[in-house]
């Protein structure tokens, strides 16, 4: 029986069990926002409607209700355009990181050489001048 909880506080200890609990906490909070921005959108499309609602739900042909898949499409379609808006908003905020260049090009050999050479160790060639 202890190798069996010896395991059990090695997997809890790892890590990825509480990097797990915190994207599912992250994920609930995050479809809240996500929910309530399809909710506003949705009223705000109504708004434009004659009859004030949006009633796909209620359309059927022969006892098939495609009204209901016409509902799961807008909602989709809604979602995945406020999870667009809030990702393209997030990636603002994202820093670019600037990495300086390690190698260049010998313009003769065309190889790879540190940025720091003064000599191709390819060709021999002086490549002192090249950036």
């Amino acid at each position: 029986m202890k190798g069996f909880f010896g395991e059990f506080k090695e997997f809890i200890s790892k890590g990825n069990v509480l990097d797990m609990a915190v994207g599912v906490i992250i994920g609930g909070a995050f479809g809240e926002i996500v929910n309530a921005f399809v909710v506003a959108l949705t009223q705000a499309i109504t708004a434009f409607t004659p009859s004030g609602d949006l009633k796909f739900d209620q359309l059927t042909w022969r006892g098939i209700e495609y009204g209901k898949l016409i509902n799961a499409i807008i909602s989709f379609l809604i979602i995945a355009f406020a999870v667009f808006l809030i990702v393209k908003a997030a990636n603002k905020f994202k820093k670019e990181e600037v990495v300086d260049p390690t190698e260049k090009e010998c313009p003769y050999c065309l190889s790879k050489i540190n940025i720091k050479a003064v000599k191709c160790p390819h060709c021999t060639s002086d490549v002192a001048d090249v950036k």
